[in-house]
């Protein structure tokens, strides 16, 4: 649950090469591609990417929370009041939340001029997600605040992934939370059977821990398809590879524990096996800088977020960008 807070550029960097992989090639490629494909199989018209300043290879937060609480005890706990009032910075700033799913496998829709931003949660603690008797969300848990939130800025879309481990959501019972989270339009992601610290096991074990997660949720929400993986403590196995693929499962996705944005997923640069996250903080909290409050100061100052033409189709940019875009996305793009 508790997990160390660095700079993960270079762990990403290190990620890759651990896994044979290079910056343009990795075991994810093949849903990248397919996704390319699937979307430009029915164009759609955008809006000048140039009048809304388009920048589909930009940076992207995907934000880390644990547990909500009115009386935190480490720097993994918020409020429900700071959690509400991040939100709504986020709605504010034209955010648009879309699942981790999603985000690594380039199906970004958005409306033009909004920046992508992936919510994600970790440990299925009860303050999350908690159903009352009458099956609405409970008061304070992040399902009910997400829900308020995208009510008072409808084009706050209010999704989100949660790493479950197994025995989710002891509140509510795994199978009715999954049951609820999947037919809300939330997304499900493994985070191992029992939070293993998957560097410290060798490979059979860190697959046994890996696949046990996605059988946890299979045997709670029959039909789940599971295609993210968030890696306990940020630790990677090793090799690093069986994070995203081994005997019964295959994430498209795995996210690290740490400190800065993720590039775009149409960029050359983008490990979709070493997805980088920022802890939710405030301004003033230990590590601040390395927090979710410092890093949106940062990317509205510096102006270098994501930002959608409209047309989940096609991936607009600058044109000063071309170089940065991934040979897998070459058919959507659009610079200007």
């Amino acid at each position: 649950m508790r997990h160390p807070l660095v700079p993960l550029c270079a762990l990403a960097g290190a990620a890759l090469l651990a896994s044979g992989c290079s910056p343009g090639s990795s075991p994810t490629d093949g849903g990248r591609q397919a996704a390319a494909s699937a979307a430009a199989a029915s164009p759609i018209a955008a809006k000048d990417p140039a009048e809304v300043g388009a920048d589909e290879l930009g940076q992207v937060p995907v934000l880390m929370y644990h547990q909500l609480t009115e009386k935190p005890a480490s720097v993994y706990d918020r409020t429900p009041a700071d959690f509400r009032a991040e939100l709504e910075r986020l709605a504010r700033e034209k955010y648009v939340p879309v699942t981790a799913r999603d985000f690594q496998t380039g199906r970004i829709d958005i409306p033009a001029g909004t920046h992508a931003v992936v919510l994600t949660f970790d440990d299925s603690t009860n303050s999350q997600v908690r159903l009352g008797q009458n099956g609405a969300p409970a008061p304070d848990s992040a399902i009910a605040i997400l829900a308020e939130t995208a009510k008072k800025y409808p084009a706050f879309k209010p999704v989100a992934t949660f790493f479950v481990n197994a025995d989710a959501f002891s509140a509510t019972g795994s199978a009715k939370a999954l049951a609820w989270l999947k037919e809300h339009g939330y997304e499900v992601g493994n985070h191992t059977d029992r939070h293993q610290n998957l560097s410290s096991l060798d490979q059979a074990g860190a697959v046994k821990a890996i696949a046990g997660g996605q059988q946890a949720i299979e045997k709670a929400a029959p039909g789940t398809r599971v295609t993210s993986l968030a890696l306990p403590f940020g630790a990677m196995p090793k090799p690093a590879g069986v994070a995203a693929r081994g005997t019964g499962y295959h994430n498209e996705g795995v996210y690290l524990v740490g400190a800065n944005p993720s590039v775009s997923p149409f960029a050359k640069s983008f490990t979709p096996d070493a997805i980088p996250r920022i802890r939710s903080a405030g301004p003033k909290d230990p590590d601040a800088e390395f927090g979710s409050s410092r890093w949106l100061d940062k990317l509205a100052a510096a102006k270098n977020w994501y930002v959608s033409d409209g047309d989940p189709n096609t991936v607009a940019f600058p044109r000063a960008s071309q170089d940065m875009m991934a040979p897998a996305f070459a058919k959507r793009a659009r610079p200007y």
